[in-house]
């Protein structure tokens, strides 16, 4: 949702591991270099050229599968295998703050931090908690930020199968700029997430996998809804007016 100004991302928990060396040192010399292109060259010219059947691409065949391009296949496979709708990880993930307020779900894949040892996590994060045992890495799960009054973040991880909290979190990094933000957009935001999602699904029928509060270019409070359409996969981003329910824009996902 590119017209949509996101919140700020909470980072993860995990401590990240020494980075090994990554650099390829090239040291060849240059004509050590010369005499492989010449050997190469000497068997190409003696190899004979493929035939009709050798070259023929495997997808060229009519299969199925050949209009699924990687995203389509990506949102195929999360969406089918996640199990808990996006109102009842939204209801489960408010319940996790009192007095909280929902301002951004989405469903995702769960990174390999969730998956670590408590004990690896950096001692002393705020708000940790890590109440039930993660889904294994890749797994879908809804990842929830909910707000307090003050706009405190906190960040709930639901399991998009069983619906079992498995990690929640206050953000670290926040400033008290990011925090007036957020209590700004929900201060203007006289639509709940529910009636944004019932407005963006009027106008495009789908599973919901994604609801956001931002402001837009013009400086609208607005949420930010995703719908996939189960019949093509495609994804609609629907931008609706946080104050009136109003549905400013909607794109089309084909890709």
């Amino acid at each position: 949702m590119s017209s949509v100004r996101r919140l700020p991302p909470v980072r993860s928990l995990a401590v990240a591991g020494a980075l090994g060396a990554s650099a390829l040192l090239l040291t060849a010399c240059t004509n050590a270099d010369t005499t492989r292109s010449s050997v190469a060259e000497a068997a190409q010219t003696e190899s004979p050229s493929p035939t009709a059947t050798d070259t023929q691409s495997p997808s060229s065949t009519g299969s199925p599968t050949a209009s699924m391009n990687e995203d389509k296949t990506e949102r195929k496979d999360l969406v089918s295998k996640a199990k808990i709708t996006w109102d009842k990880a939204a209801d489960t993930a408010v319940k996790e703050v009192p007095e909280g307020k929902l301002v951004d779900l989405e469903l995702k894949r769960t990174q390999a931090d969730a998956t670590a040892s408590p004990t690896a996590s950096p001692t002393g994060s705020p708000g940790l908690s890590t109440p039930n045992p993660a889904p294994s890495e890749g797994a879908p799960e809804w990842e929830a930020k909910v707000a307090q009054s003050d706009g405190t973040l906190h960040r709930i991880d639901i399991d998009a199968v069983s619906g079992k909290v498995f990690r929640t979190m206050v953000d670290p990094d926040q400033d008290p700029e990011d925090k007036t933000q957020i209590t700004e957009w929900l201060d203007k935001a006289k639509q709940t997430p529910q009636q944004a999602v019932k407005a963006a699904t009027a106008k495009a029928k789908g599973t919901v996998t994604q609801v956001e509060l931002g402001d837009n270019d013009d400086q609208q409070v607005v949420w930010g809804v995703d719908v996939v359409d189960k019949k093509n996969w495609d994804k609609t981003s629907v931008v609706v007016d946080a104050a009136n329910g109003k549905v400013l824009s909607q794109k089309v996902d084909k890709d």
